[in-house]
């Protein structure tokens, strides 16, 4: 009994979503769960791995080297056909709703067998009652009964009858969108549009018909929203798992150059130190061999001290009065290891070869990075309302450049004044984008992105406090991403033409140099909250000197 209270809590606890099969996206069917903890049912899983050719998970692609043994999962599936069963009874509550006044199905009892409930065989519209076979035979068999109108059973035939003239509610007045009576129609509604009621039940059905395919449309949508969803997350974790892949492969190799260079350093530092002992070794063995020798002479000196024969001892003198020859070790010694430098060439070497290897990894991953970035391309125009009044636009308005007469007025409230600014056409809210501005050519510009609510008014401040993420160039050929604190940004060459790319969702601005496809700087970790803008500044011509045109270049999307 308690297993059952328990069951039907979970049910109700639990929302369709929570039982559908991410495959098949329908309420499961003999579920079974993976090792790393996802349901699917059994048929759909085992189909997608015969079809796929490999065992892995669908929805976190955990990788299964034997292919598991998959058990229905009894909870679950019990889980499920109580939701379905619910449904069922819902349904059928629903249908049973609509059957008491549709009068199509449904048991309807006859009134005259009050109590006894024997079904109906036939209402009438004229005695607005309900007769059983036997209490129907007067309409029949009376010549009065048989002009009455008999349809099908139907329950409640009372709320027919219109309470004010207790006449049958047999018309509609579109008018007053009520169903009316003869008698009403004659004194209340005589000049409204109205028409019969079966006519306006035949439209109300068609209506329906209508709301129910709209509504089994939306469904379908939701479901393959939730399906687009479900791809995303498994595109994104394939790239995730890509990504981190990468990366360990790129620091493996540093690390595998460090630990390179660390062996080759021991190995010099011990290679010396086994050269030092082994000229120590030589040298003690020679003088061991030489102390040997003169511990003979020694022994053999005393032996000769001790003979009292004088005569023997003169003539035995000379052999023993001179040693024999003997290195000089005066000046030999054996010079203990210095490392003069040595750690710090090996350091050296290892920092170059770190440093060209990190260059490298740099450019390709930029590159990468860049082909990726690209893909967010977006068709980018200028928009004239917003221009200040001295800038020419182009006919095709991908073209801008600071002249010497207004043309246009300053007061517009979308407008520019006095800086020398225009926004493009195509605003963002959501996604990720990417255009390129060719500035070649050009001594002074400003290129980023702005909020909608930016102040058009004034002099323009530049930087994320006041709506704005751009990056800079000066007429001394210095570059600033414009911060709150403007931050120089060196670079090697001067850029021709930019790259700006924005990731809305993830609050970043970033910056390229298109010809080298290297990065230039990135704003990140800011939440915008409104409209993003592209937006422009060629800065004012100086004679002519800055007259070149910032140039949008065009994308096929």
């Amino acid at each position: 009994m308690q297993s059952q209270h328990d069951m039907a809590t979970a049910v109700s606890l639990l929302t369709e979503e929570q039982l559908l099969c991410p495959i098949c996206l329908d309420l499961f069917n003999q579920p079974v769960s993976t090792p790393c903890g996802h349901n699917f049912c059994r048929d759909c899983i085992q189909g997608y791995w015969q079809s796929a050719n490999l065992s892995q998970c669908p929805m976190c692609k955990q990788k299964f080297y034997r292919r598991p043994e998959l058990k229905v999962n009894i909870f679950i599936s019990d889980v499920a056909s109580q939701f379905k069963k619910s449904l069922q009874k819902k349904k059928e509550e629903e249908a049973s709703s609509l059957d008491q006044y549709s009068g199509h199905k449904g048991n309807v009892s006859c009134d005259v067998c009050v109590g006894k409930g024997v079904k109906a065989l036939k209402s009438c519209l004229d005695c607005l009652a309900s007769f059983c076979e036997t209490h129907l035979e007067p309409h029949h068999v009376l010549g009065t009964f048989k002009k009455h109108h008999l349809i099908n059973p139907m329950m409640n035939m009372q709320d027919r009858v219109c309470t004010k003239h207790e006449k049958l509610l047999d018309r509609f007045c579109n008018t007053d969108q009520t169903c009316v009576c003869q008698m009403c129609i004659k004194r209340d509604h005589n000049a409204h549009q109205t028409v019969p009621i079966e006519d306006e039940g035949r439209d109300r059905r068609a209506q329906i018909g209508r709301i129910n395919a709209d509504v089994e449309e939306m469904i379908h949508g939701r479901l393959e929203k939730i399906s687009k969803i479900n791809q995303s997350v498994q595109l994104s974790r394939g790239n995730t798992e890509r990504e981190i892949e990468e990366s360990l492969q790129v620091f493996n190799n540093l690390l595998h150059l460090v630990q390179r260079g660390q062996a080759e350093v021991v190995e010099a530092i011990g290679a010396k130190q086994r050269q030092v002992e082994g000229k120590a070794r030589g040298l003690i063995l020679e003088l061991e061999q030489e102390i040997e020798e003169l511990r003979r002479r020694n022994a053999e000196l005393e032996q000769l001290s001790q003979i009292e024969d004088d005569l023997y001892l003169i003539q035995s003198f000379p052999a023993f009065s001179t040693l024999s020859a003997t290195k000089d070790w005066t000046s030999i010694c054996v010079e203990s290891a210095l490392y003069v430098g040595t750690v710090r060439r090996a350091v050296r070497r290892v920092a170059c070869q770190l440093e060209e290897t990190v260059k490298a990894e740099v450019k390709r991953l930029c590159e990468t990075e860049f082909k990726r970035v690209q893909h967010c391309a977006v068709d980018v125009t200028l928009d004239p309302d917003t221009a200040h009044p001295k800038l020419v636009l182009s006919e095709n308005r991908r073209q801008v450049h600071h002249g010497d007469i207004a043309l246009r007025p300053t007061d517009d409230p979308e407008r520019f004044y006095p800086g020398v600014s225009v926004l493009g056409k195509e605003g963002f809210s959501s996604g990720r984008l990417y255009y390129e501005v060719q500035v070649k050519g050009k001594t002074e510009w400003d290129i980023g992105v702005g909020l909608q609510s930016v102040n058009r008014k004034g002099g323009n401040i530049l930087n994320p406090e006041t709506g704005y993420w751009a990056l800079g160039m000066r007429k001394d050929k210095s570059y600033w991403a414009l911060s709150s604190t403007p931050i120089r940004v060196p670079l090697v060459g001067k850029p021709q033409r930019i790259g700006v790319f924005v990731d809305v969702e993830w609050g970043q601005v970033s910056f390229y140099d298109v010809e080298s496809a290297s990065h230039i700087y990135s704003f990140t970790g800011y939440s915008f909250g409104e409209r993003l803008f592209p937006y422009f500044n060629p800065r004012r011509n100086h004679g002519g000197v800055n007259s070149a045109p910032m140039i949008i270049s065009p994308f096929n999307v």
